[in-house]
């Protein structure tokens, strides 16, 4: 089985038995903020599933209906996990506000405290764990998923700490106010996901440590192109396309400008990871040369348009050569 899905299967089990003792022990303790923790914990696992479904569909090869791949299904559950944490935090607010005013009791406050500190412990493991194949697989889903439980991580340590206030102070206030203090975090780790996927939807380029990388292989093939531009990339899901155009001199030999755009697709899939399709357009150079016309069969290609005699400089290279 896919590793991706294998994790996102331990998600989905991590957060179920979660949401269910959150839940139990919040309505027995009368705690908002426990019980806020269980409906972040509940969003989590609906989170988890969309996870799931989108890991194993963003697998899937291109088709007919998807020519380009499944990859942005991940994106889009990103996008939808963003929106469940929203929902999560107006939900926490809507219960901490009545709260505020200091009434009603919370019972059994070192129950709360052991859920608590066993919720940071399993969150953080299934977390660190969810976030290395993230990165390793670079699945949106998967560390938008990660993410959930990570920011659950700190929320939970910081009921705790709520709850061991009020044992030490007996301010009951503290509990909603640690129930909106977490309403905000969620609210940040939301903008930051629905933000990220939105640029990769959007079709946005890639980073530009990663820009960089595919500039310095075309610049290890800069004797053998005149030049290039309309470089474009773009991301959808864990995979990349590139395309750009290619000039190369017009007397070049078809079969030689295709081993050239074969071996600068080869060397970026060796420097990048998961890049999907490189589309290469070659281009013919617009200078005039009369030698393209006379022996077009003799040129090579040098990283230059003209040379000083004004004839194109790879025909001209190599009629200094031949001579």
């Amino acid at each position: 089985m896919d590793e991706k899905v294998k994790v996102a299967r331990l998600s989905i089990i991590s957060n179920l038995f979660l949401t269910l003792g959150k839940l139990a022990v919040g309505f027995s303790m009368h705690s908002v903020s426990v019980i806020s923790e269980a409906i972040h914990s509940g969003l989590d696992l609906v989170a988890a599933l969309v996870t799931f479904y989108s890991v194993r569909k963003s697998s899937q090869p291109a088709d007919e209906s998807h020519p380009y791949g499944h990859g942005k299904y991940e994106n889009l559950a990103s996008i939808v996990e963003a929106l469940l944490i929203i929902a999560a935090a107006v939900m926490i607010i809507k219960q901490a506000l009545p709260r505020l005013s200091g009434q009603g009791e919370i019972y059994s406050l070192d129950l709360g405290l052991m859920v608590m500190a066993v919720s940071s412990l399993v969150n953080y493991f299934i977390s660190s764990k969810l976030m290395s194949v993230a990165r390793a697989a670079d699945s949106p889903a998967l560390f938008a998923d990660a993410w959930h439980l990570r920011t659950d991580v700190y929320t939970s340590l910081g009921v705790f700490a709520g709850i061991l206030s009020i044992k030490l102070t007996g301010i009951k206030i503290i509990d909603p106010l640690v129930a909106i203090a977490v309403a905000g975090l969620i609210l940040k780790a939301a903008w930051d996901l629905i933000k990220e996927s939105m640029a990769s939807m959007l079709d946005a380029s890639l980073p530009e440590e990663e820009e960089k990388a595919i500039q310095l292989v075309l610049g290890q093939y800069s004797n053998k192109y005149l030049e290039y531009h309309h470089l474009r990339t773009r991301k959808s899901g864990a995979q990349r396309y590139i395309d750009l155009h290619l000039v190369v001199p017009k007397c070049s030999v078809i079969i030689k400008s295709h081993e050239l755009c074969d071996q600068i697709e080869k060397e970026l899939k060796s420097k990048l990871p998961h890049i999907e399709e490189v589309l290469i357009h070659i281009e013919p150079c617009e200078e005039k040369c009369e030698d393209c016309r006379i022996d077009p069969g003799k040129s090579i290609i040098i990283n230059r348009s003209l040379s000083e005699t004004g004839q194109c400089a790879n025909c001209w290279a190599q009629k200094q050569e031949d001579a």
